[in-house]
């Protein structure tokens, strides 16, 4: 992400990190939910967890921020470069990935919390392969 995007980010999330919070990871991203029957599940529960807000199931472009305890999510103007909404907040707490699936143009790789329906598949593009291996390296893998 280029700095100005990064700056934009950062400045949307400022106000909504603890005193010792630190954003360790600020990436584009598009998100879909894994198959077309947890959509629905993962809707609701998206908007539970977010406050009213769901995520559309189909790949969207998302600002991603990722902290040592939570996952920040906003939706990507694809006209400015600046985040247009926050779409939903993940505690990091208890959330597990898949393995990382490569593509010829991309990268994804499923998050999800053991025992719960909701899963979310993160694609990474090319150009954030480094920002997929610090979030991949901070996500334990399921078992």
């Amino acid at each position: 992400m280029n700095g100005k995007r990064r700056r934009l980010l950062l400045a949307a999330i400022a106000p909504m990190l603890e005193p010792d919070e630190q954003v360790e990871v600020a990436t584009i991203v598009n998100l879909s939910s894994v198959s077309v029957r947890r959509t629905a599940a993962f809707a609701a529960a998206s908007a539970l967890m977010s406050g009213g807000m769901a995520v559309i199931p189909a790949p969207t472009p998302m600002y991603l921020a990722m902290t040592g305890r939570r996952i920040f999510i906003f939706r990507a103007n694809p006209t400015f470069a600046r985040p247009e909404e926050h779409v939903m907040t993940i505690p990091r707490a208890g959330l597990v990935r898949s393995e990382i699936k490569e593509r010829f143009l991309n990268s994804s790789f499923v998050v999800s919390s053991p025992g719960s329906e909701q899963s979310l598949r993160i694609i990474f593009p090319l150009i954030g392969r480094k920002d997929r291996n610090v979030m991949a390296a901070a996500l334990p893998l399921a078992g």
